[in-house]
Parts: structure tokens; C-alpha cells; sequence
């Protein structure tokens, strides 16, 4: 009796096709085993970082496979095109204000190093933190008012021989030092509350005006500023003449209307920024986009606009298109944005659309290079602030002793830009379609990034397509994604 194996190698699949014959009474009859079909192996072309607004996922990394491909469905398109370019980004962050420092500073070591690492460093943990904004003296969010020229009441020193950064040599310009260990590369924007109160016309560190009389000493406690913090390895890439010029009822603040601060900047801080060699940008306003004017006044002004990079914007007021209002007028200078707080009797869900849509999307659909969120970290009890600061901004952080810390909304709103979103970036064309509002990205590693945010009521299925193919994905209601590929 006689048998026979054969196999047959079919159709770029392994298929094993064995016959076995056996001869019985003349006939032969052939046994036929099914073909083992190996599964198809899909590979991961896409990484989907998911944050749901009711908590229960936190900026994690999602397990399901995103392949590309053209299998047509009846789902949306969100279409990603790098041949449309836009702005440069210099980063996204927040601002580490005096109080700030100060709680991080009160951590033990080991805690401190790891939370820094996380912020600031490049590893498969951290959120990338790239851009910081400061106060030149004290914000609201300091435990006390100072700037860096404080003399005896009724006293002055037009020769700035006061001038020391001494007020902030504990807490904030020690920490600077070591987030720039681990990123020495971050930009730092400062901007002033108020200028030494003997410079005002009220004396005082809340309201008045920066006297006419005082514009040149003031120009040259900016460059002090800037030498000085460069002398301890601080480099200040931009400042702003004026947090919230408009807003005189902080404490500390100052009002400087439009016309003032053109004034400013071309008779003084503009000329002494030149002769003294400094490269610091000079961007004007910082404050609500319910007054383009402001920068539009500024900037009309060729004298002043000649000393000026861009606008700054924050949103307590107004809508995130003034930013485009401002760059459509002066497309040679750029915008940024600056500054918005999350509130202590905000909700997630509710804070994580509104800052998603607006502060990381809104203002980078509209020109900005930077999207900073408020307050860096704080105590449980929204402190330390000055008296009439802000009682209610709650931090990024709230520190809670030596080693407690615990991650609030807007950690989670800058953190889905700033990992996947490098300085250097290059915002690239994508479609908003309904409730689903997104923002792309081209990476100088040549990555693409899209950040979308479902700002509806219910799931949305959508296509992510690129280069004529798509993956499938969804997101649900609240939710917000970055996607990497």
C-alpha cells in the first residue's frame, strides 16, 4: 500500500493543502484537510491619547489599533493636509507665578525633582512643558506686592541704584534655574503687574498711571530686568509693557491705555532696548480680545510698531477671532496667547471643553504661537495671593505639603498639546465639522498631531484622513484626543 503528502503554497497566504490517498478495491480516495489561514496582523499607524470629561480616562494612551486605510463609510471626514502651513509655535504652558514657586519649592527633594521632570522633561511621562510666562515683580499671585525698586515712601530713584531682583532670589529665580537644567531651551515671557509705585501717579500698587516723566527710568528697569535675570542664566525671550493694561483694579495693576503704551514703547522702552544691544521681543497689550483696538492702536502707530513683535490676548472677554482680527490687519506681526484661569467652582468636564475649544484650538486655528494657560500650582486654599489677588484661580497643581500633589483641568488642557506639540511645530490645514472642533500639526520630526475635542452632546464617529486614506475613531461627548502619527 502506498501513500502520498504534498503541500501547496497558495496565494501569498500559507495554505496547506494535504491529500492522503489509499487505494481500496481500484478507487482512490482523497482526504482533504481545510487550509490553516493565518490572522491578518494590523499594524498601529496612529496613537490616540484620550482625556473623558467625566474622568474616568486621564490623558492615557488608547490600546486600539488605528490603521489607515479607504474602506468608505457614512462617518465624517476630519481631513488632515500638511501642504497647508500656518504659524510657527513656540509652546504651550503656564505661568509660574511667584506663588507658585513658592509651594513647589515647599515639596520635599524627591517629590519636587519628579514633579519638574514631569512638567518640563522629554520622557515617556512627562507633558513637555515648553513656554512660561513670569511677573517682573509681583503678580496677584504672590504672597505680597514688591517690585524690584521699592524705596521709603515719598522717596525716588530715577537712577534705578535700588534696583535688585533680590524679592525674588528664594523661590522663583532658584526654580527657573532648575526647570531650565531639564529644558534649557523653554521660553520665557515676563510681564509686569505694576511699575515702582513712585513712578505712578497714585502711589500706590493697584490703579493710577505710569507718570510721562518716569517713561525712560521705567524703559531702564526693563533692561536691568533683562540683564540681570541673564546673569543668572535666565534668558527673557519676550515681555509684555503691561499685564491687563485695562484692568486697574488688581492688586498689584496699573492702567495704560493704547495710546500710553505706543507712547511708551517708541519714545522709551523701544530706543533703550536698541542702544542697550537687547534682542528681548517687545509684544504689546495682554489682555482681553474684546479690545482689538488696543493692539490695533498700537501697531498703527509706525513709530511704536517698529519696536513691536505682536499682540498678546487673554479671554475673560470678547472672542478668540479677535486674534485673526489683529493678524489679518498686520500679518508681519505675530499673536500669542496668554493667559486664561480655570475657576475653583469650575467643573471638569465643563472647563475641559470651554479651554480645549477655545485656548488650545481657538487661538491656534487663529495665528497665535502660544496657548498658556493661569496659574502654574497653588495651595488647597487657591493661595498664596496678595491681598485683593484672585481668591478663586485654581491652579494646574495644587500642592498639598511635602509630597501631595494633585493634577487639576488644566494640566490635562495644556498637557494634550504640549507632549505631542514641540516648539518649532508648524500648524498645518484641518476641518471643524459640528461639535467636533480640531487643531493640526506638523512636528519638526515630521510627525502629524491632531488635536479634536467632541464639544457636543453625543458620540461622534469621524474619519481621520490623511494623504487619501483614513482610520476610524470616535470620541465621546467632553472628551478630547490627540492623535499621533
Amino acid at each position: 500500500m502506498l501513500y502520498k503528502k504534498s503541500s501547496l503554497l497558495l496565494v501569498a497566504g500559507i495554505v496547506a493543502l494535504q491529500i492522503t490517498c489509499s487505494k481500496s478495491g481500484g478507487t482512490v480516495t482523497p482526504s482533504v484537510v481545510p487550509p490553516v489561514v493565518p490572522p491578518v496582523v494590523e499594524t498601529n499607524d496612529v496613537d490616540f491619547w484620550l482625556t473623558k470629561g467625566d474622568q474616568s480616562i486621564l490623558l492615557q494612551k488608547q490600546s486600539a489599533v488605528l490603521s489607515f486605510g479607504t474602506i468608505s463609510n457614512s462617518f465624517v471626514n476630519i481631513e488632515v493636509d500638511s501642504t497647508q502651513r500656518y504659524q510657527t509655535i513656540d509652546g504651550f504652558g503656564y505661568t509660574l507665578t511667584g506663588g507658585s514657586a513658592y509651594v513647589i519649592n515647599q515639596m520635599n527633594a524627591g517629590a519636587k525633582t519628579n514633579l519638574l521632570q514631569e512638567l518640563f522633561g522629554t520622557s515617556a511621562t512627562s507633558i513637555g512643558v515648553n513656554y512660561l510666562r513670569i511677573s517682573i515683580g509681583a503678580s496677584d499671585l504672590n504672597t505680597t506686592t514688591f517690585t524690584y525698586d521699592d524705596v521709603a515712601a515719598g522717596q525716588t530713584d530715577i537712577n534705578l541704584k535700588s534696583f535688585s531682583l533680590a524679592p525674588d532670589k528664594t523661590d522663583l529665580i532658584p526654580l527657573l534655574k532648575e526647570i531650565l537644567l531639564i529644558n534649557p531651551n523653554i521660553k520665557i515671557l515676563a510681564t509686569p503687574w505694576s511699575p515702582p509705585v513712585w513712578m505712578k501717579d497714585n502711589n500706590n500698587f493697584t490703579g493710577g498711571s505710569l507718570q510721562p516723566v518716569y517713561y525712560n527710568v521705567y524703559a531702564q528697569y526693563f533692561v536691568k530686568y533683562i540683564q540681570q535675570m541673564k546673569a543668572e542664566g535666565i534668558t527673557v525671550d519676550a515681555i509684555t509693557p503691561q499685564n491687563e493694561p485695562l484692568n486697574p483694579n488688581n492688586n498689584p495693576s496699573l492702567l495704560m491705555t493704547a495710546t500710553q503704551q505706543a507712547d511708551f514703547i517708541k519714545i522709551s522702552l523701544g530706543p533703550a532696548f536698541q542702544a542697550a544691544a537687547i534682542t528681548t521681543k517687545i509684544i504689546a497689550y495682554d489682555h482681553n480680545c474684546d479690545q482689538a483696538n488696543y493692539p490695533l492702536t498700537v501697531l498703527n502707530d509706525a513709530q511704536a510698531k517698529a519696536f513691536v513683535n505682536g499682540s498678546a490676548f487673554h479671554l475673560y472677554a470678547g472672542n478668540i477671532s479677535a486674534l485673526s482680527t489683529v493678524h489679518n490687519a498686520f500679518p508681519d506681526k505675530e499673536v500669542y496667547f496668554t493667559e486664561q484661569y480655570t475657576a475653583s467652582a469650575g467643573g471638569f468636564e465643563g472647563d475641559l471643553k470651554w479651554h480645549v475649544k477655545n485656548v488650545i484650538i481657538g487661538s491656534m486655528r487663529n495665528w497665535s504661537r502660544t496657548a498658556l494657560e493661569w496659574n502654574l500650582a497653588n495651595d488647597p486654599s487657591f493661595g498664596p495671593h496678595t491681598i485683593g489677588g484672585c481668591t478663586t484661580c485654581k491652579g494646574a497643581l495644587t500642592i498639598d505639603g511635602g509630597s501631595g500633589v494633585t493634577h487639576n483641568v488644566a494640566y490635562y488642557i495644556i498637557a494634550h498639546a504640549a507632549k505631542f506639540v514641540p516648539a518649532g511645530s508648524i500648524r498645518i490645514a484641518s476641518n471643524v465639522s459640528g461639535n467636533l472642533q480640531t487643531v493640526a500639526f506638523e512636528t519638526p520630526a515630521h510627525k502629524k498631531v491632531l488635536i479634536a475635542e467632541n464639544d457636543g452632546a453625543e458620540t461622534v464617529y469621524f474619519n481621520l484622513k490623511f494623504n487619501g486614506k483614513w482610520v476610524v475613531t470616535q470620541l465621546q461627548p467632553g472628551s478630547v484626543g490627540s492623535y499621533i502619527w
